[in-house]
């Protein structure tokens, strides 16, 4: 158990972070909200992430697996919304599918099988589009998402919520022209995509403002709500 003054402290992180997207949300004349936060908490402990739950975080994100299990499985009583936001690798889609709430980096027709039909229930997905066209980054084409999407709507057992992409590193403003592209995509897709898409995953600690600004529902950050990353041990 997480005693008081790092509890303390957590619950000061997160209404730092909270009132920057408010901040933001407003700055774009966006209603207050709108604006999902999800913690990013790879290489953070089963202790940490109770920790931030308890200061008001309801919302998880982990990259890797094998590390992640042992964290979910810590903490399976406390009602926890878990996000996989890795690369996904094909024989790790069971795990996947059963053990997280949503996925957001789907990026290829295979993948999609093999989680719909390891998925006990209704897996909330988002598309990781490569929206720059960056060799080394996984996602799917953007001229090749709504085949990917039209795949996704005949599985049962996925639910397609919306978009996710990592544009070029650099300051928020070399990062604008990417979310605004990413925002167009979503909004093409729309009339095909159902009520369910909702979900523009999009910005991280250094450029969530823009972000926002050019439409996220939901941005990613990790070191300005934990501090910073320890380095990971692989497993």
């Amino acid at each position: 158990m997480c005693d008081i003054a790092t509890l303390t402290l957590d619950v000061a992180s997160v209404a730092k972070v909270e009132a920057a997207i408010r901040a933001a949300e407003t700055a774009a004349g966006r209603p207050s909200g709108v604006v999902q936060l999800l913690a990013v908490s790879k290489t953070r402990s089963a202790a940490e992430i109770a920790s931030l739950h308890g200061a008001g975080v309801e919302d998880f994100g982990e990259n890797y697996l094998q590390e992640a299990l042992p964290k979910i499985r810590e903490l399976a009583d406390r009602g926890i919304t878990w996000h996989f936001i890795g690369a996904i690798q094909s024989n790790k889609t069971r795990d996947i599918a059963r053990h997280f709430d949503w996925v957001h980096t789907l990026d290829r027709v295979r993948v999609a099988e093999r989680l719909n039909a390891a998925a006990h229930r209704t897996l909330d997905v988002c598309l990781q589009v490569n929206v720059d066209a960056e060799p080394q980054k996984a996602g799917v084409a953007p001229e090749e998402t709504g085949a990917l999407l039209a795949r996704v709507q005949e599985l049962g057992n996925l639910r397609a919520r919306g978009l996710m992409a990592i544009p070029k590193e650099g300051d928020g403003e070399a990062a604008r022209e990417s979310f605004r592209r990413l925002r167009c995509l979503f909004d093409d897709l729309a009339p095909i995509a159902g009520p369910s898409w909702d979900t523009l995953s999009m910005g991280m600690s250094g450029d969530f403002e823009v972000a926002v600004a050019e439409g996220s529902t939901l941005v990613r950050i990790g070191t300005a709500l934990f501090g910073p990353r320890p380095p990971r041990t692989r497993r």
